[in-house]
């Protein structure tokens, strides 16, 4: 049997004064992944926020069964320091570990050297994503992460992603287009 990273209950969430969420349920499984699909405002980046811990639900549960599985998030923002290079700006979250592969994996090795605010969006959003390269997280939570991609960057994610998970680790993404998840579960919302 699977192991669940997470398993979510009968949640549901308020943004505001508004119901964004009601009645969700899913589990996401080592090695799984799980598709959020709807329009803007059906409450896919609340979801991811309340995986994430940033938001409570106003009712139902999530469960981490393994009470010690960390998570990486990747939200709108990118949180690129532009003062610091790729570089610099991978080592905050790299523990010690080489950022250089992480680079490489996302294409941005030649740019490593070079400030922050010298980059592209696509380039800032590579950074970003390489991030999560870096990360112990068994469970990835992504919001709209192929904002900026080009194709070749659509090709690097769904690499990323696919090592990822063939690691034993999790991914739920929110997202309007195309990403490269198979057999991911779709939960669609709104």
């Amino acid at each position: 049997m699977e192991s669940a990273l997470v398993r979510v209950q009968d949640v549901a969430a308020f943004r505001g004064e508004r119901l964004v969420l009601s009645g969700v349920s899913m589990s996401v499984q080592a090695g799984g992944a799980v598709l959020l699909l709807g329009p803007n405002g059906s409450g896919k980046s609340t979801l991811l926020r309340v995986l994430a811990g940033l938001k409570r639900p106003d009712a139902g549960s999530v469960s981490w069964p393994d009470v010690a599985v960390p998570v990486a998030y990747l939200g709108h923002a990118d949180a690129i320091k532009p003062g610091l290079t790729a570089t610099e700006n991978l080592r905050f979250a790299a523990a010690g570990r080489p950022v250089a592969p992480a680079l490489a994996a996302l294409g941005l090795a030649a740019l490593g050297d070079l400030p922050a605010r010298m980059l592209s969006a696509g380039q800032r959003r590579r950074l970003a994503l390489a991030r999560l390269a870096l990360s112990p997280a068994p469970l990835w939570l992504l919001d709209e992460p192929t904002l900026g991609l080009d194709a070749a960057s659509l090709e690097l994610l769904a690499e990323l992603l696919a090592t990822h998970r063939a690691g034993g680790g999790g991914v739920v993404a929110a997202t309007h287009q195309d990403i490269a998840l198979p057999g991911a579960t779709l939960l669609r919302l709104g």
